[in-house]
């Protein structure tokens, strides 16, 4: 058992005065009032019962309160299951059922979706609001160290193979998770990270770990706005930001000032990354630090180094230290360039799911393909079950996608695998179309032709109005071929 400090009281004691969140509103706290808020709403959730162990559903969205309440659950030793805002409530239920959560506290935005979900489930629990939890001011017997061994937080996986599961997290996964990406970027004075993934993703979540333990601030915003971001690195002296692919291509389209010196770069992750997009953010000198990780691994395990972004250029880099990580193909290591299954290990890996047997391999199997170039960089392919094997060959939807997007008028582009008598399966390109440029099906099948091989091609081509994505913003490719069913049809073809 190793023990530190909480580290919100470390913060305290070190800078109190010195803000710790801002949102784009305006609205800040500093270290100490954002330790005072999270104790009085520890008491108050200790008045209503919860107690140390305890497991806390919570429900809502990019908002100070999260902040507050993420740390009160901390005070009494509990652990806190993020809920995804945007799920039904039949799939919140489940999730609710599944973690054994004694509580639901849902925000008054989400407190009607919080109801429906607890009428759709097996376990009558209290439901209560966020805005309404009581604000004792004897704040005694709370938590003052944190064991790193024990949970903190639960996230549950997306549930492409299945149902979803919870990850749990430990206080240590998180902590180790933050000093790795320290170590590998680098932190500086003037470091301000913009949180624009929703907090219940690994990937924003991560950024309030490292609030607490680097004591640095950050600014909160409620959504994703491509403007929004823009500001914030241009007027607000943001030097961090962590997105996924879909936004930094946004941000790009949008973007028409030169980016300041303040702005150290973007952390990318969320998948493979199409190389014309890093191209074209190189050229408008916006830094770009591809990262792979996931939420087994507490967001980012390995990460491009900013020395090696231009000379790597859609790599992911090295495993973060302390991590490592191989690449295996029918259970041996694979040769630099061959495809495998990326496996990782390393403290920032999770131990396992809530109520199922705990990892038992020394290193964790991703389910992620990738390889390794002669100097050990990373490079990830795709998803293994995302693969589309069409007469025997392997095809990677990730590197169609790419050639997709170097096409004038394409705005956005997915590729999945349909069933084909002969082959088994062949790829179908799904594309949004800038509409600026109206680009036809003999317009993509003409470009793809002299950059892909045959069997590589699209066999069809739709035109839809938008790519399915989750919260996260992350391409959610088995739900493509269902947009076309909800008659998600371009309008014109």
């Amino acid at each position: 058992m190793t023990e530190i400090p909480h580290w919100l009281e470390k913060q305290f004691e070190i800078q109190p005065d010195a803000i710790a969140i801002e949102t784009e509103n305006g609205l800040s706290l500093t270290f100490a009032e954002l330790r005072t808020q999270s104790r009085r709403i520890a008491a108050g959730l200790k008045s209503k019962g919860v107690y140390k162990g305890q497991h806390i559903a919570f429900l809502a969205g990019n908002h100070l309160h999260y902040v507050v309440l993420i740390h009160a659950v901390s005070y009494l030793g509990a652990v806190v299951i993020c809920l995804n805002t945007r799920l039904s409530p039949n799939e919140l239920a489940y999730q609710i059922n599944d973690s054994d959560a004694a509580l639901l506290v849902a925000d008054n935005q989400f407190i009607e979706l919080g109801e429906q979900s607890i009428s759709k489930g097996e376990a009558e629990i209290p439901l209560i609001s966020l805005e309404s939890i009581p604000k004792k001011e004897k704040t005694e017997d709370l938590v003052e160290s944190l064991d790193l061994s024990k949970p903190f937080t639960m996230m549950y996986t997306s549930g492409t193979t299945g149902k979803p599961k919870a990850v749990i997290h430990t206080y240590g996964n998180h902590w180790f998770s933050a000093v790795a990406s320290a170590l590998n970027l680098g932190l500086r004075e003037n470091d301000k990270w913009l949180v624009c993934l929703p907090l219940f993703h690994v990937g924003g979540f991560s950024i309030l770990m490292k609030n607490v333990i680097y004591g640095m601030p950050v600014v909160l915003m409620e959504k994703f706005s491509a403007e929004a971001v823009n500001h914030q690195i241009t007027e607000r002296k943001v030097s961090l930001v962590s997105l996924v692919t879909v936004m930094l291509q946004r941000l790009m389209d949008q973007r028409q000032k030169e980016v300041p010196g303040t702005f150290r770069g973007a952390l990318l992750g969320g998948g493979p990354v199409p190389e014309s997009l890093l191209r074209k953010a190189s050229q408008a000198n916006v830094p770009v630090f591809q990262t792979y990780g996931m939420t087994e691994t507490s967001s980012q395990i390995s990460t491009l180094r900013p020395i090696d972004a231009v000379r790597k250029l859609g790599s992911a880099g090295k495993a973060l230290s302390p991590a490592s990580l191989k690449i295996l193909s029918q259970d041996k290591i694979c040769s630099p360039y061959e495809i495998g299954e990326i496996q990782v290990k390393g403290p920032m890996v999770s131990s396992g799911y809530y109520n199922h047997a705990p990892h038992r391999e020394e290193y964790f199997s991703t389910g992620d393909l990738g390889y390794l170039d002669e100097e050990g960089y990373l490079y990830v392919v795709d998803r293994v079950t995302d693969m589309i094997i069409s007469g025997g060959e392997n095809i990677y939807p990730a590197e169609i996608e790419s050639t997709l997007l170097e096409i004038e008028g394409v705005q956005e582009a997915a590729v999945t695998g349909v069933d084909h008598p002969e082959w088994g399966e062949v790829p179908a390109a799904f594309i949004v179309r800038n509409h600026n440029h109206k680009v036809t099906e003999e317009d993509i099948h003409a470009y793809c032709k002299d950059k892909l091989a045959g069997y590589k091609l699209p066999r069809s081509v739709y035109f839809i109005k938008e790519i399915p994505r989750n919260a996260a913003n992350k391409m959610v490719r088995r739900n493509l071929q269902a947009a076309i069913q909800k008659e998600d049809i371009d309008e014109y073809k």
